[in-house]
Formats: structure tokens, C-alpha cells, sequence
């Protein structure tokens, strides 16, 4: 633990309210922090004997993008190998890609999570390969809410994608299941595009980016006066979804107090905002997520079983990466291609180096760090395609073992003839056609659907008769 201690921040920000906030936060890791308030102050620290004990940098681009390149610069060129977090409320990709250039080690988006605080400042001070990095700003590039659009031919993603858009021509509630990273709210805005809701109210809260003491209002709402700080009256999600939608991330860190309520409203068909003497009926569907098994969690004790219940009559459960391993280079070739239409950058290709070195690693944070991964990697770029040198983390992580992977086969064909020269089971063989096509047209149904020459009904139906997908 000591030497936890003795990690010391340097804050570079002028906002007493924020600085407090920060400085809070951090003393929950174990960090000390610092606190300058202007850029002179900043460079002249350095020199000094606090300054030389320094472990990370977090500042706050208080001022135009140029001057905070530029100080981000000055302050590499004196410790280069100290990290620099920029903190922003820009969700520029531009902005990004010059303070990454710059220097900066990672890019906030406020208003900032605590636990995405928390984490830049762990993978910054360790050698581990960088995880969410960059996730508000990759989360935040255009996508289709289309499962025909989604990536991927492993055949329990694409039996997870068979259920979630069955499901999604309901009414009622879904739960979906996968760690960090896997796409569960991807999935959810597919749903939602796909549904008879569509066009009706949504709304998507993440369980994790709320205080505990404040997710019981977010979700039913409070009367002003309900509590101390309560100066006004507050609508919440609940009641906001009425006729609608509405999707609760990680509903796994539900407090036990509030996951009681929410049972309740659900029986109901109602909702009572904190510090109110009547309820609201509403008729609300729920698409909750989870990045743990809820069945292991309610066994244990830490989630009600009734609620659990409630909101999984239909259970999808996404897959790792580590799982779905030959998915990585349509993956990476869908996200460079969409990386490369973002201002500051240009398209890119891989190659098979880089591709087995991707395969290679267990992805930990799966397809959110994939794509982190790559943007930062494009960003300082210089040939026309990533190279496995443009991944030197993941070398590091890997050492030699990487070397030795085989190059990405794209091309792999479809085996007529089992080991003892017999031909295979037609079923079988037309399931790896399926499958290939999957892969090849990066799962775009329609088009997978029109090479094969069958209607999109007949491939759904084949993907539920030959064990691909529950499309049944």
C-alpha cells in the first residue's frame, strides 16, 4: 500500500469546483494531487522536487485547442515520460487526434465518470495494453443501429444478434448479457430501431455513470423539497420512457434498495417519484444490460431474484471477443474504414502482421478496446496501412509469441471431405457456407441473403435449422 501512496497528480485547472471533485476522486486510489491553475505554473513545477516526483498529469483544456496542444507539448519535451490526460467537454475527433500528437496520453470527455477517472489514470501509470482509452470519443462516431450492419460471423454472435432482433418485435423485457466492451448497448439501439417503439419516447441510462446516492431519482424521480438538495422537481427515466423504451445499463450495480422499487413498479405498471403522494401509471418496456450473469449474482445474493426474473423472460448473451477470435479483421478493416472519415485522419489498411498480432491478444476490454486501439494507432500513422510496429504496446504484452502466429486467413474454404475421405453431411456443409458468407459480407444480412440467392426469410430460417442463430 505505501507505495500506492506516494502517487502523486498534478492537476492543471483553474475551476475550484472541479478541482475539488478531482482531487476527491483520486484520493480514493491513493493518488495526492497537486493543483496549479495556469500553464506557467505547470512548467515551472516540474523543476521542482514535488515536480520530480510526479506520476501523471490531468489538464483541463481550459483554453483554444492550439494552446493546449501546445503546453501539452512543452510539458512532453520536459518529461517524456510522464502521462498526460487531457480533460475536455469537446468531443472533437480533431481535437483529439492534436492533443494525442501533442503528447497527450489519453482524451476525457466531461462530465467525466468517475470510474473512467479512475481507470485512465491506472492504464496510464502501468504497462498494460490501453483498454477504454478514447472510449467516449470512438463511441461517439456515427454508426447504423441496424443488426444487418454489425460485424461478425462467430456463431454465437450471430445466434445472440438471432435473438436480440426476434425479441426486438416485442413488448416485452430483454436482458442482455456480456462484459465490458461487447456491444450490449450497440444491440440495445438495434432493438430499439427495430421495434414496434421505434418511434416512440427512449430513454438509455448507465447505472455505473450515476452516483449511488442519486440513481433512485434518475429512475422514478423526486418532488422538490424530497431530500436535502432538492431544490426542484425532477422527472426520471421511468416516467420520461412512458409509451416508450427504456434501457438501464449495467443494472447489475443496482442498489439492492432500489432494484426493490423497481420490481415493485414493474409488478405495478407504475411509478412514485421520491417525496410524491400518488404514483404515475406508465407503460414503459425495459431492455436492461449487465456486465455480469445475474442468475450467479441473485444465487449470491446481490440481486433479487424476483427482478431478475421480471426482466429476462429473453436473455441474450453477447461473447467475448477472445470468443468470436476470427471476427478481429473485418472488425478492425470495418473500424479503420470508419476511423478514416473522421477529421484529422484518412483511410488505412492492415496488414496480415498486424492482423495475426491483433487475433493474438485476448482483448480484455473486447470490441471497445479493439476499436480504441486502432484509433490510436491511426493517429500516428504514417505509412498507408497499420504494421504490427504500429501496436507496440501489444508487442510488448506478447513478446515473442506474437512472432510466431500464423498470418489472418481470409479465404478459408469450406471442407467437403471428413478426415476418413467420406464427404461431409450436406447440413454441415452448407452451415460453413452460410457461415463464410457471414464473414465475407461482415454480416450484412441483406447481402448475404442476394449472393446466396435465397430471400432474407429462408436465410433466417436456415440459420435456426442449422444451428446458426435461434431465428425460429
Amino acid at each position: 500500500m505505501a507505495e500506492i501512496e506516494q502517487r502523486l497528480l498534478m492537476l492543471i485547472d483553474d475551476e475550484p469546483a472541479q478541482s475539488r471533485l478531482i482531487t476527491a476522486l483520486a484520493a480514493r486510489e491513493g493518488w495526492r494531487t497537486l493543483v496549479v491553475k495556469d500553464s506557467e505554473t505547470a512548467i515551472a513545477t516540474l523543476g521542482t522536487r514535488q515536480g520530480m516526483q510526479l506520476n501523471a498529469i490531468v489538464l483541463d483544456q481550459w483554453v483554444p485547442g492550439d494552446e493546449a496542444c501546445s503546453l501539452i507539448a512543452e510539458l512532453r519535451s520536459r518529461r517524456p515520460a510522464l502521462p498526460i490526460l487531457m480533460l475536455t467537454t469537446s468531443a472533437s475527433p480533431l481535437l483529439a487526434v492534436e492533443a494525442m500528437r501533442a503528447g497527450a496520453t489519453d482524451y476525457l470527455v466531461k462530465p467525466v465518470a468517475p470510474d473512467r477517472l479512475m481507470q485512465a489514470l491506472r492504464m496510464a501509470t502501468t504497462r498494460e495494453a490501453p483498454r477504454d482509452e478514447l472510449q467516449p470519443l470512438t463511441e461517439k462516431m456515427p454508426t447504423t443501429p441496424d443488426f444487418d450492419a454489425m460485424i461478425g460471423a462467430a456463431p454465437a454472435f450471430r445466434t445472440a444478434l438471432a435473438v436480440a432482433a426476434k425479441a426486438a418485435r416485442g413488448h416485452g423485457p430483454v436482458l442482455i448479457e456480456g462484459e465490458s466492451g461487447t456491444g450490449k448497448e450497440m444491440v440495445i439501439r438495434a432493438m430499439q430501431a427495430a421495434s414496434p417503439r421505434a418511434k416512440l419516447p427512449f430513454r438509455l441510462i448507465n447505472v455505473g455513470a450515476i452516483p449511488a446516492n442519486s440513481v433512485e431519482s434518475a429512475l422514478f424521480g423526486h418532488e422538490k423539497g424530497a431530500f436535502p438538495g432538492a431544490f426542484d422537481r425532477h422527472i426520471g427515466a421511468l416516467q420520461h420512457a412512458d409509451g416508450g423504451t427504456l434501457a438501464i445499463d449495467e443494472i447489475d450495480r443496482l442498489p439492492l434498495s432500489v432494484q426493490e422499487r423497481l420490481l415493485d413498479s414493474i409488478r405495478r405498471g407504475d411509478v412514485r417519484p421520491i417525496g410524491a403522494r400518488h404514483s404515475f401509471r406508465i407503460d414503459v418496456r425495459l431492455i436492461a444490460a449487465s456486465n455480469l450473469p445475474l442468475k450467479d449474482l441473485a444465487e449470491a445474493g446481490h440481486f433479487l431474484r424476483e427482478l431478475h426474473a421480471a426482466i429476462a423472460p429473453v436473455t441474450v448473451h453477447l461473447p467475448p471477443l477472445r470468443e468470436r477470435a476470427g471476427d478481429i479483421a473485418a472488425l478492425a478493416r470495418h473500424f479503420l474504414a470508419r476511423i478514416g472519415e473522421q477529421p484529422g485522419l484518412r483511410p488505412l489498411g492492415i496488414t496480415d502482421g498486424a492482423l495475426a498480432l491483433l487475433a493474438a491478444y485476448d482483448w480484455p476490454g473486447n470490441v471497445r478496446q479493439l476499436q480504441a486501439v486502432l484509433f490510436r494507432a491511426a493517429v500516428f500513422c504514417d505509412g498507408d496501412a497499420l504494421t504490427a510496429e504500429d501496436f507496440p504496446q501489444l508487442s510488448d504484452l506478447l513478446g515473442s509469441e506474437s512472432a510466431h502466429q500464423a498470418p489472418v486467413q481470409e479465404g478459408v474454404g469450406v471442407m467437403l471431405y471428413t478426415p476418413d475421405g467420406n464427404l461431409r453431411p450436406l447440413e454441415e456443409i452448407e452451415a460453413d457456407v452460410i457461415r463464410l458468407a457471414i464473414g465475407h459480407y461482415r454480416g450484412r444480412m441483406t447481402e448475404v441473403a442476394r449472393r446466396l440467392g435465397i430471400g432474407r426469410s429462408t436465410l433466417y430460417r436456415k440459420l435456426g435449422e442449422l444451428g446458426i442463430g435461434d431465428a425460429a
